[in-house]
């Protein structure tokens, strides 16, 4: 079931200033179709933010065919500063250099940004969330390029280049690895990993992490399991049972890490959609928390607090 403006019903219909958190394919058609490349409340941005774990090229794969009029958003320089280890591998570039990045790909103060990838919007959302959180329009495009039925382009887009206004991060949005901490030892406060079930538990790792688990007081949350089975989100009171059986919505401090603070993102525009008060990130994540020696880590399938209260299952232990 759709309203007028072609949205399914679960997903709630744009109101100015701000659209959803997560629109369809359907809402972008029409706007591309009516006046190609503007929207009735501002120029009509398509953002290609493709990226992979395993090396593969993002940009490779944009080239070879994306929506008509995108620009290909680079993950690792337009998203985020040179890693390091106190940062981890994705750390938040300066304010001024994400505006600078932004508006040499024609991307301005007033454009409604439309970000997608192929991979349920994992690594889109970074993109999304970064924007709606320094009041920009934007949102994930839902189930990502599978979802769009027409025909794709090749080759770069380049669009002119604008000046935008450098916002500030949201501070109170943010955490570091010692508040990140403090929330997994803290029983009022909820710790949530957005990686996938098995790195979360350590049986897995991210190549070049040199070791695996997760948090003290974290639990486990992909970002995954916000989608349905077809790849779309789940209607918000499906989000809203998932995040209150996690416990979100009796904990008076959230906050969401993953392996670099980009899939998060993704936990936290569900929050969004869901109805749910706004979570916070910590962005250097795992790859920041595990580079880090002297920062406990936890192996196994369920959470361990490092202050001592509960107990970790048969054969997981803090190290």
């Amino acid at each position: 079931m759709s309203t007028p403006d072609g949205i399914p019903a679960h997903i709630p219909a744009p109101t100015a200033p701000q659209i959803p958190p997560v629109v369809p394919a359907a809402w972008v058609r029409e706007r591309t179709a009516a006046t190609p490349d503007t929207a009735s409340d501002g120029t009509l941005v398509l953002a290609d933010v493709r990226w992979y774990l395993d090396g593969r090229s993002g940009r490779d794969a944009y080239l070879a065919g994306h929506l008509p009029g995108a620009v290909w958003v680079d993950v690792d320089t337009d998203l985020a500063a040179p890693g390091t280890a106190a940062g981890g591998r994705h750390p938040l570039p300066a304010a001024e250099e994400f505006a600078a990045r932004l508006g040499r790909l024609g991307i301005a103060d007033d454009s409604v940004v439309v970000a997608y990838d192929d991979q349920g919007g994992g690594f889109a959302a970074r993109l999304v969330w970064l924007l709606r959180r320094t009041g920009r329009r934007a949102a994930l495009l839902d189930g990502g390029l599978a979802a769009w039925d027409g025909t794709l382009e090749t080759g770069p887009v380049t669009r002119a280049p604008v000046t935008r206004e450098v916002t500030p991060w949201p501070a109170h949005l943010l955490r570091d690895a010692d508040e990140a901490a403090a929330a997994g030892r803290t029983p009022t406060a909820l710790l949530l990993d957005s990686r996938a079930a098995a790195r979360y538990s350590g049986a897995d790792a991210h190549a070049g992490e040199t070791r695996t688990g997760h948090l003290p007081g974290a639990l486990s949350a992909p970002w995954q399991d916000n989608l349905t089975a077809g790849g779309l989100f789940r209607p918000p009171a499906e989000l809203r049972a998932r995040f209150a059986a996690l416990g979100l919505t009796a904990a008076e401090e959230v906050v969401f890490h993953c392996g670099s603070g980009v899939t998060a993102c993704h936990n936290l525009l569900a929050v969004e959609l869901a109805g749910l008060p706004d979570a916070a990130l910590f962005v250097g994540s795992w790859s920041a928390w595990s580079a880090d020696p002297d920062r406990p880590v936890v192996q196994g399938t369920r959470p361990f607090a490092a202050d001592g209260t509960g107990a970790p299952a048969t054969g997981e232990a803090a190290r």
